[in-house]
């Protein structure tokens, strides 16, 4: 299973990706506009994450605001601080807005303004 996202630069999106998971990226050269981040060998999920690069790109208003934000990933993670620093150190910012105040979960945004949540499991 493949998922997608639109953004305004596919390798770099897929880079943040890649380095906030510890995935592999995976790029076509004949259509550079979509790059894929895959698990590493060995992983048998069959899944990765697409980027499609689009013109005139516009990124998501979360919660309140005229671009919906359409879709979130949510991340099992062992520990919101250990993924919180990973996540920030690949480039995701920690939205202003967290919906609980219980730090089960957490909202961030990936450089291309998708928000995605951490979830402590």
């Amino acid at each position: 299973m493949v998922f997608a996202l639109d953004c305004p630069d596919a390798l770099a999106l897929a880079q943040f990706y890649a380095d906030l998971l510890g995935w592999v990226v995976r790029v076509d050269a004949a259509d550079p506009d979509w790059v894929e981040v895959v698990a590493p060998a060995g992983d048998k999920s069959g899944f990765s994450l697409a980027f499609q690069q689009i013109e005139h790109y516009r990124m998501p208003e979360w919660p309140d605001g005229e671009v919906a934000q359409q879709a979130h990933l949510d991340f099992h993670v062992d520990s919101l601080q250990r993924a919180g620093a990973i996540a920030e150190a690949a480039g995701a910012t920690k939205h202003l807005r967290q919906p609980l105040s219980d730090a089960t979960f957490a909202v961030y945004t990936d450089p291309a303004g998708h928000p995605f949540c951490l979830c402590e499991v």
